[in-house]
């Protein structure tokens, strides 16, 4: 079974012919000139709740874990839950601005017509601390997490499925939008569908469907988050896909690219044509070994701002995963990753492109989807 950022190297697999002629070394942007980011940047640091929380409730993705022998246990991942405050005081410790966390279906509405206000206490001090450290909440909806309930139903391939998704989330913009949250609706709607597809939450012929019903979730929570909140800013972020990304994202895309306030991009891996032959060395669970070309999140940038002109771009996932927190084998470290990364930002933003904000992921250690491996 692939996790998400499997995902991400399985295709770009499956699509390194279409990026034979994908950013040759002879394509990319001379390094002289860099810009300042500006005053108004947004520095963050990125997690979901089932991934950091633990001690979940019934959920699809707790499901799974049992499901799967090959995947680790779940426990309580690294217990956001019970250490938030000392999370969040060390992202303050950082200086960032920004704290992504999910609102997590499952853990506020345990029955249909059922929300358990324990559980939206639990956000509501999360937030609380967020604010109080003096950053700014981005709150993703759904973060490939919902209510065991649902999961008896089908899923995404149940015919109530969005009503009820849409009836717990006014409840949670109507409650946090005076804390004035950047928001992200659906974390990596196209990865989302294809792990409910490999974990058995979705038969494949039901993707389309998923796919109708996430744009629609997306541009009818879109409308009510603005009417709840003047101003708000709003994205459902994508994991680019080098190459193959007018495929893979493009559907999605279009169907929700007049109710985005901005792009939220995920960028992890490169697929330019010197390191394409070596993604096929590697088992595809081997994150921590697959080629890192920094450079690429300029063109990951570059690509959203031709397809969406006008349109603000946000880099709300990019990190580089370990295993078990040990060096890379070719040295490249997480400091290096960083810098560079970062160097590639300034360059687009040199470039005239309307970058607003990073987001590193992710604060701490979490549990990848199915392995504790990859840090």
């Amino acid at each position: 079974m692939l996790t998400r950022r499997q995902v991400l190297a399985t295709f770009g697999v499956a699509t390194a012919a279409l990026t034979a002629g994908t950013a040759p070394a002879a394509a990319r942007p001379a390094p002289e000139t860099v810009a300042p980011l500006g005053r108004d940047f947004h520095w963050g640091v990125a997690a979901s709740g089932f991934q950091t929380e633990g001690h979940a409730p019934d959920s699809n993705w707790l499901r799974y874990v049992a499901n799967h022998a090959e995947y680790d246990r779940y426990g309580n991942s690294v217990d956001f839950f019970s250490r938030y405050g000392s999370d969040i005081g060390l992202a303050k410790d950082l200086g960032v601005g920004v704290y992504r966390i999910g609102v997590e279906w499952a853990r506020v509405q345990p029955a249909p017509g059922v929300w358990d206000e324990a559980g939206f206490a639990f956000y509501d001090s999360v937030i609380a601390a967020v604010r109080a450290a003096g950053i700014r909440p981005m709150l993703t909806l759904d973060h490939w997490v919902y209510p065991g309930w649902a999961a008896d139903r089908g899923g995404w391939a149940h015919p109530d499925m969005l009503g009820d998704w849409l009836g717990n989330m006014r409840r949670v913009v109507d409650r946090y939008a005076s804390m004035n949250p950047l928001w992200v609706t659906i974390n990596e709607p196209f990865a989302y569908m294809m792990n409910e597809v490999r974990n058995g939450g979705l038969p494949l012929t039901e993707v389309p469907i998923m796919q109708a019903r996430l744009a629609q979730a997306h541009n009818t929570i879109y409308d009510h988050i603005h009417q709840v909140q003047p101003g708000a800013m709003v994205t459902s972020n994508v994991a680019y896909i080098p190459a193959a990304d007018p495929i893979v994202n493009g559907p999605m895309i279009e169907s929700i690219a007049a109710k985005l306030d901005y792009v939220g991009i995920d960028y992890y891996y490169g697929m330019s044509a010197d390191v394409a032959a070596r993604y096929s060395a590697y088992p595809s669970g081997e994150l921590w070994n697959l080629p890192l070309q920094a450079e690429g999140i300029y063109y990951a940038l570059r690509h959203f701002a031709q397809l969406l002109p006008g349109t603000p771009l946000y880099i709300v996932e990019n990190g580089m995963p370990t295993e078990n927190g040990a060096p890379r084998s070719d040295g490249y470290t997480r400091a290096d990753n960083l810098r560079d990364s970062i160097y590639w930002i300034q360059r687009a933003k040199a470039d005239g492109i309307d970058v607003i904000g990073y987001n590193y992921w992710s604060l701490t250690d979490n549990y990848e989807w199915g392995s504790y491996t990859p840090r």
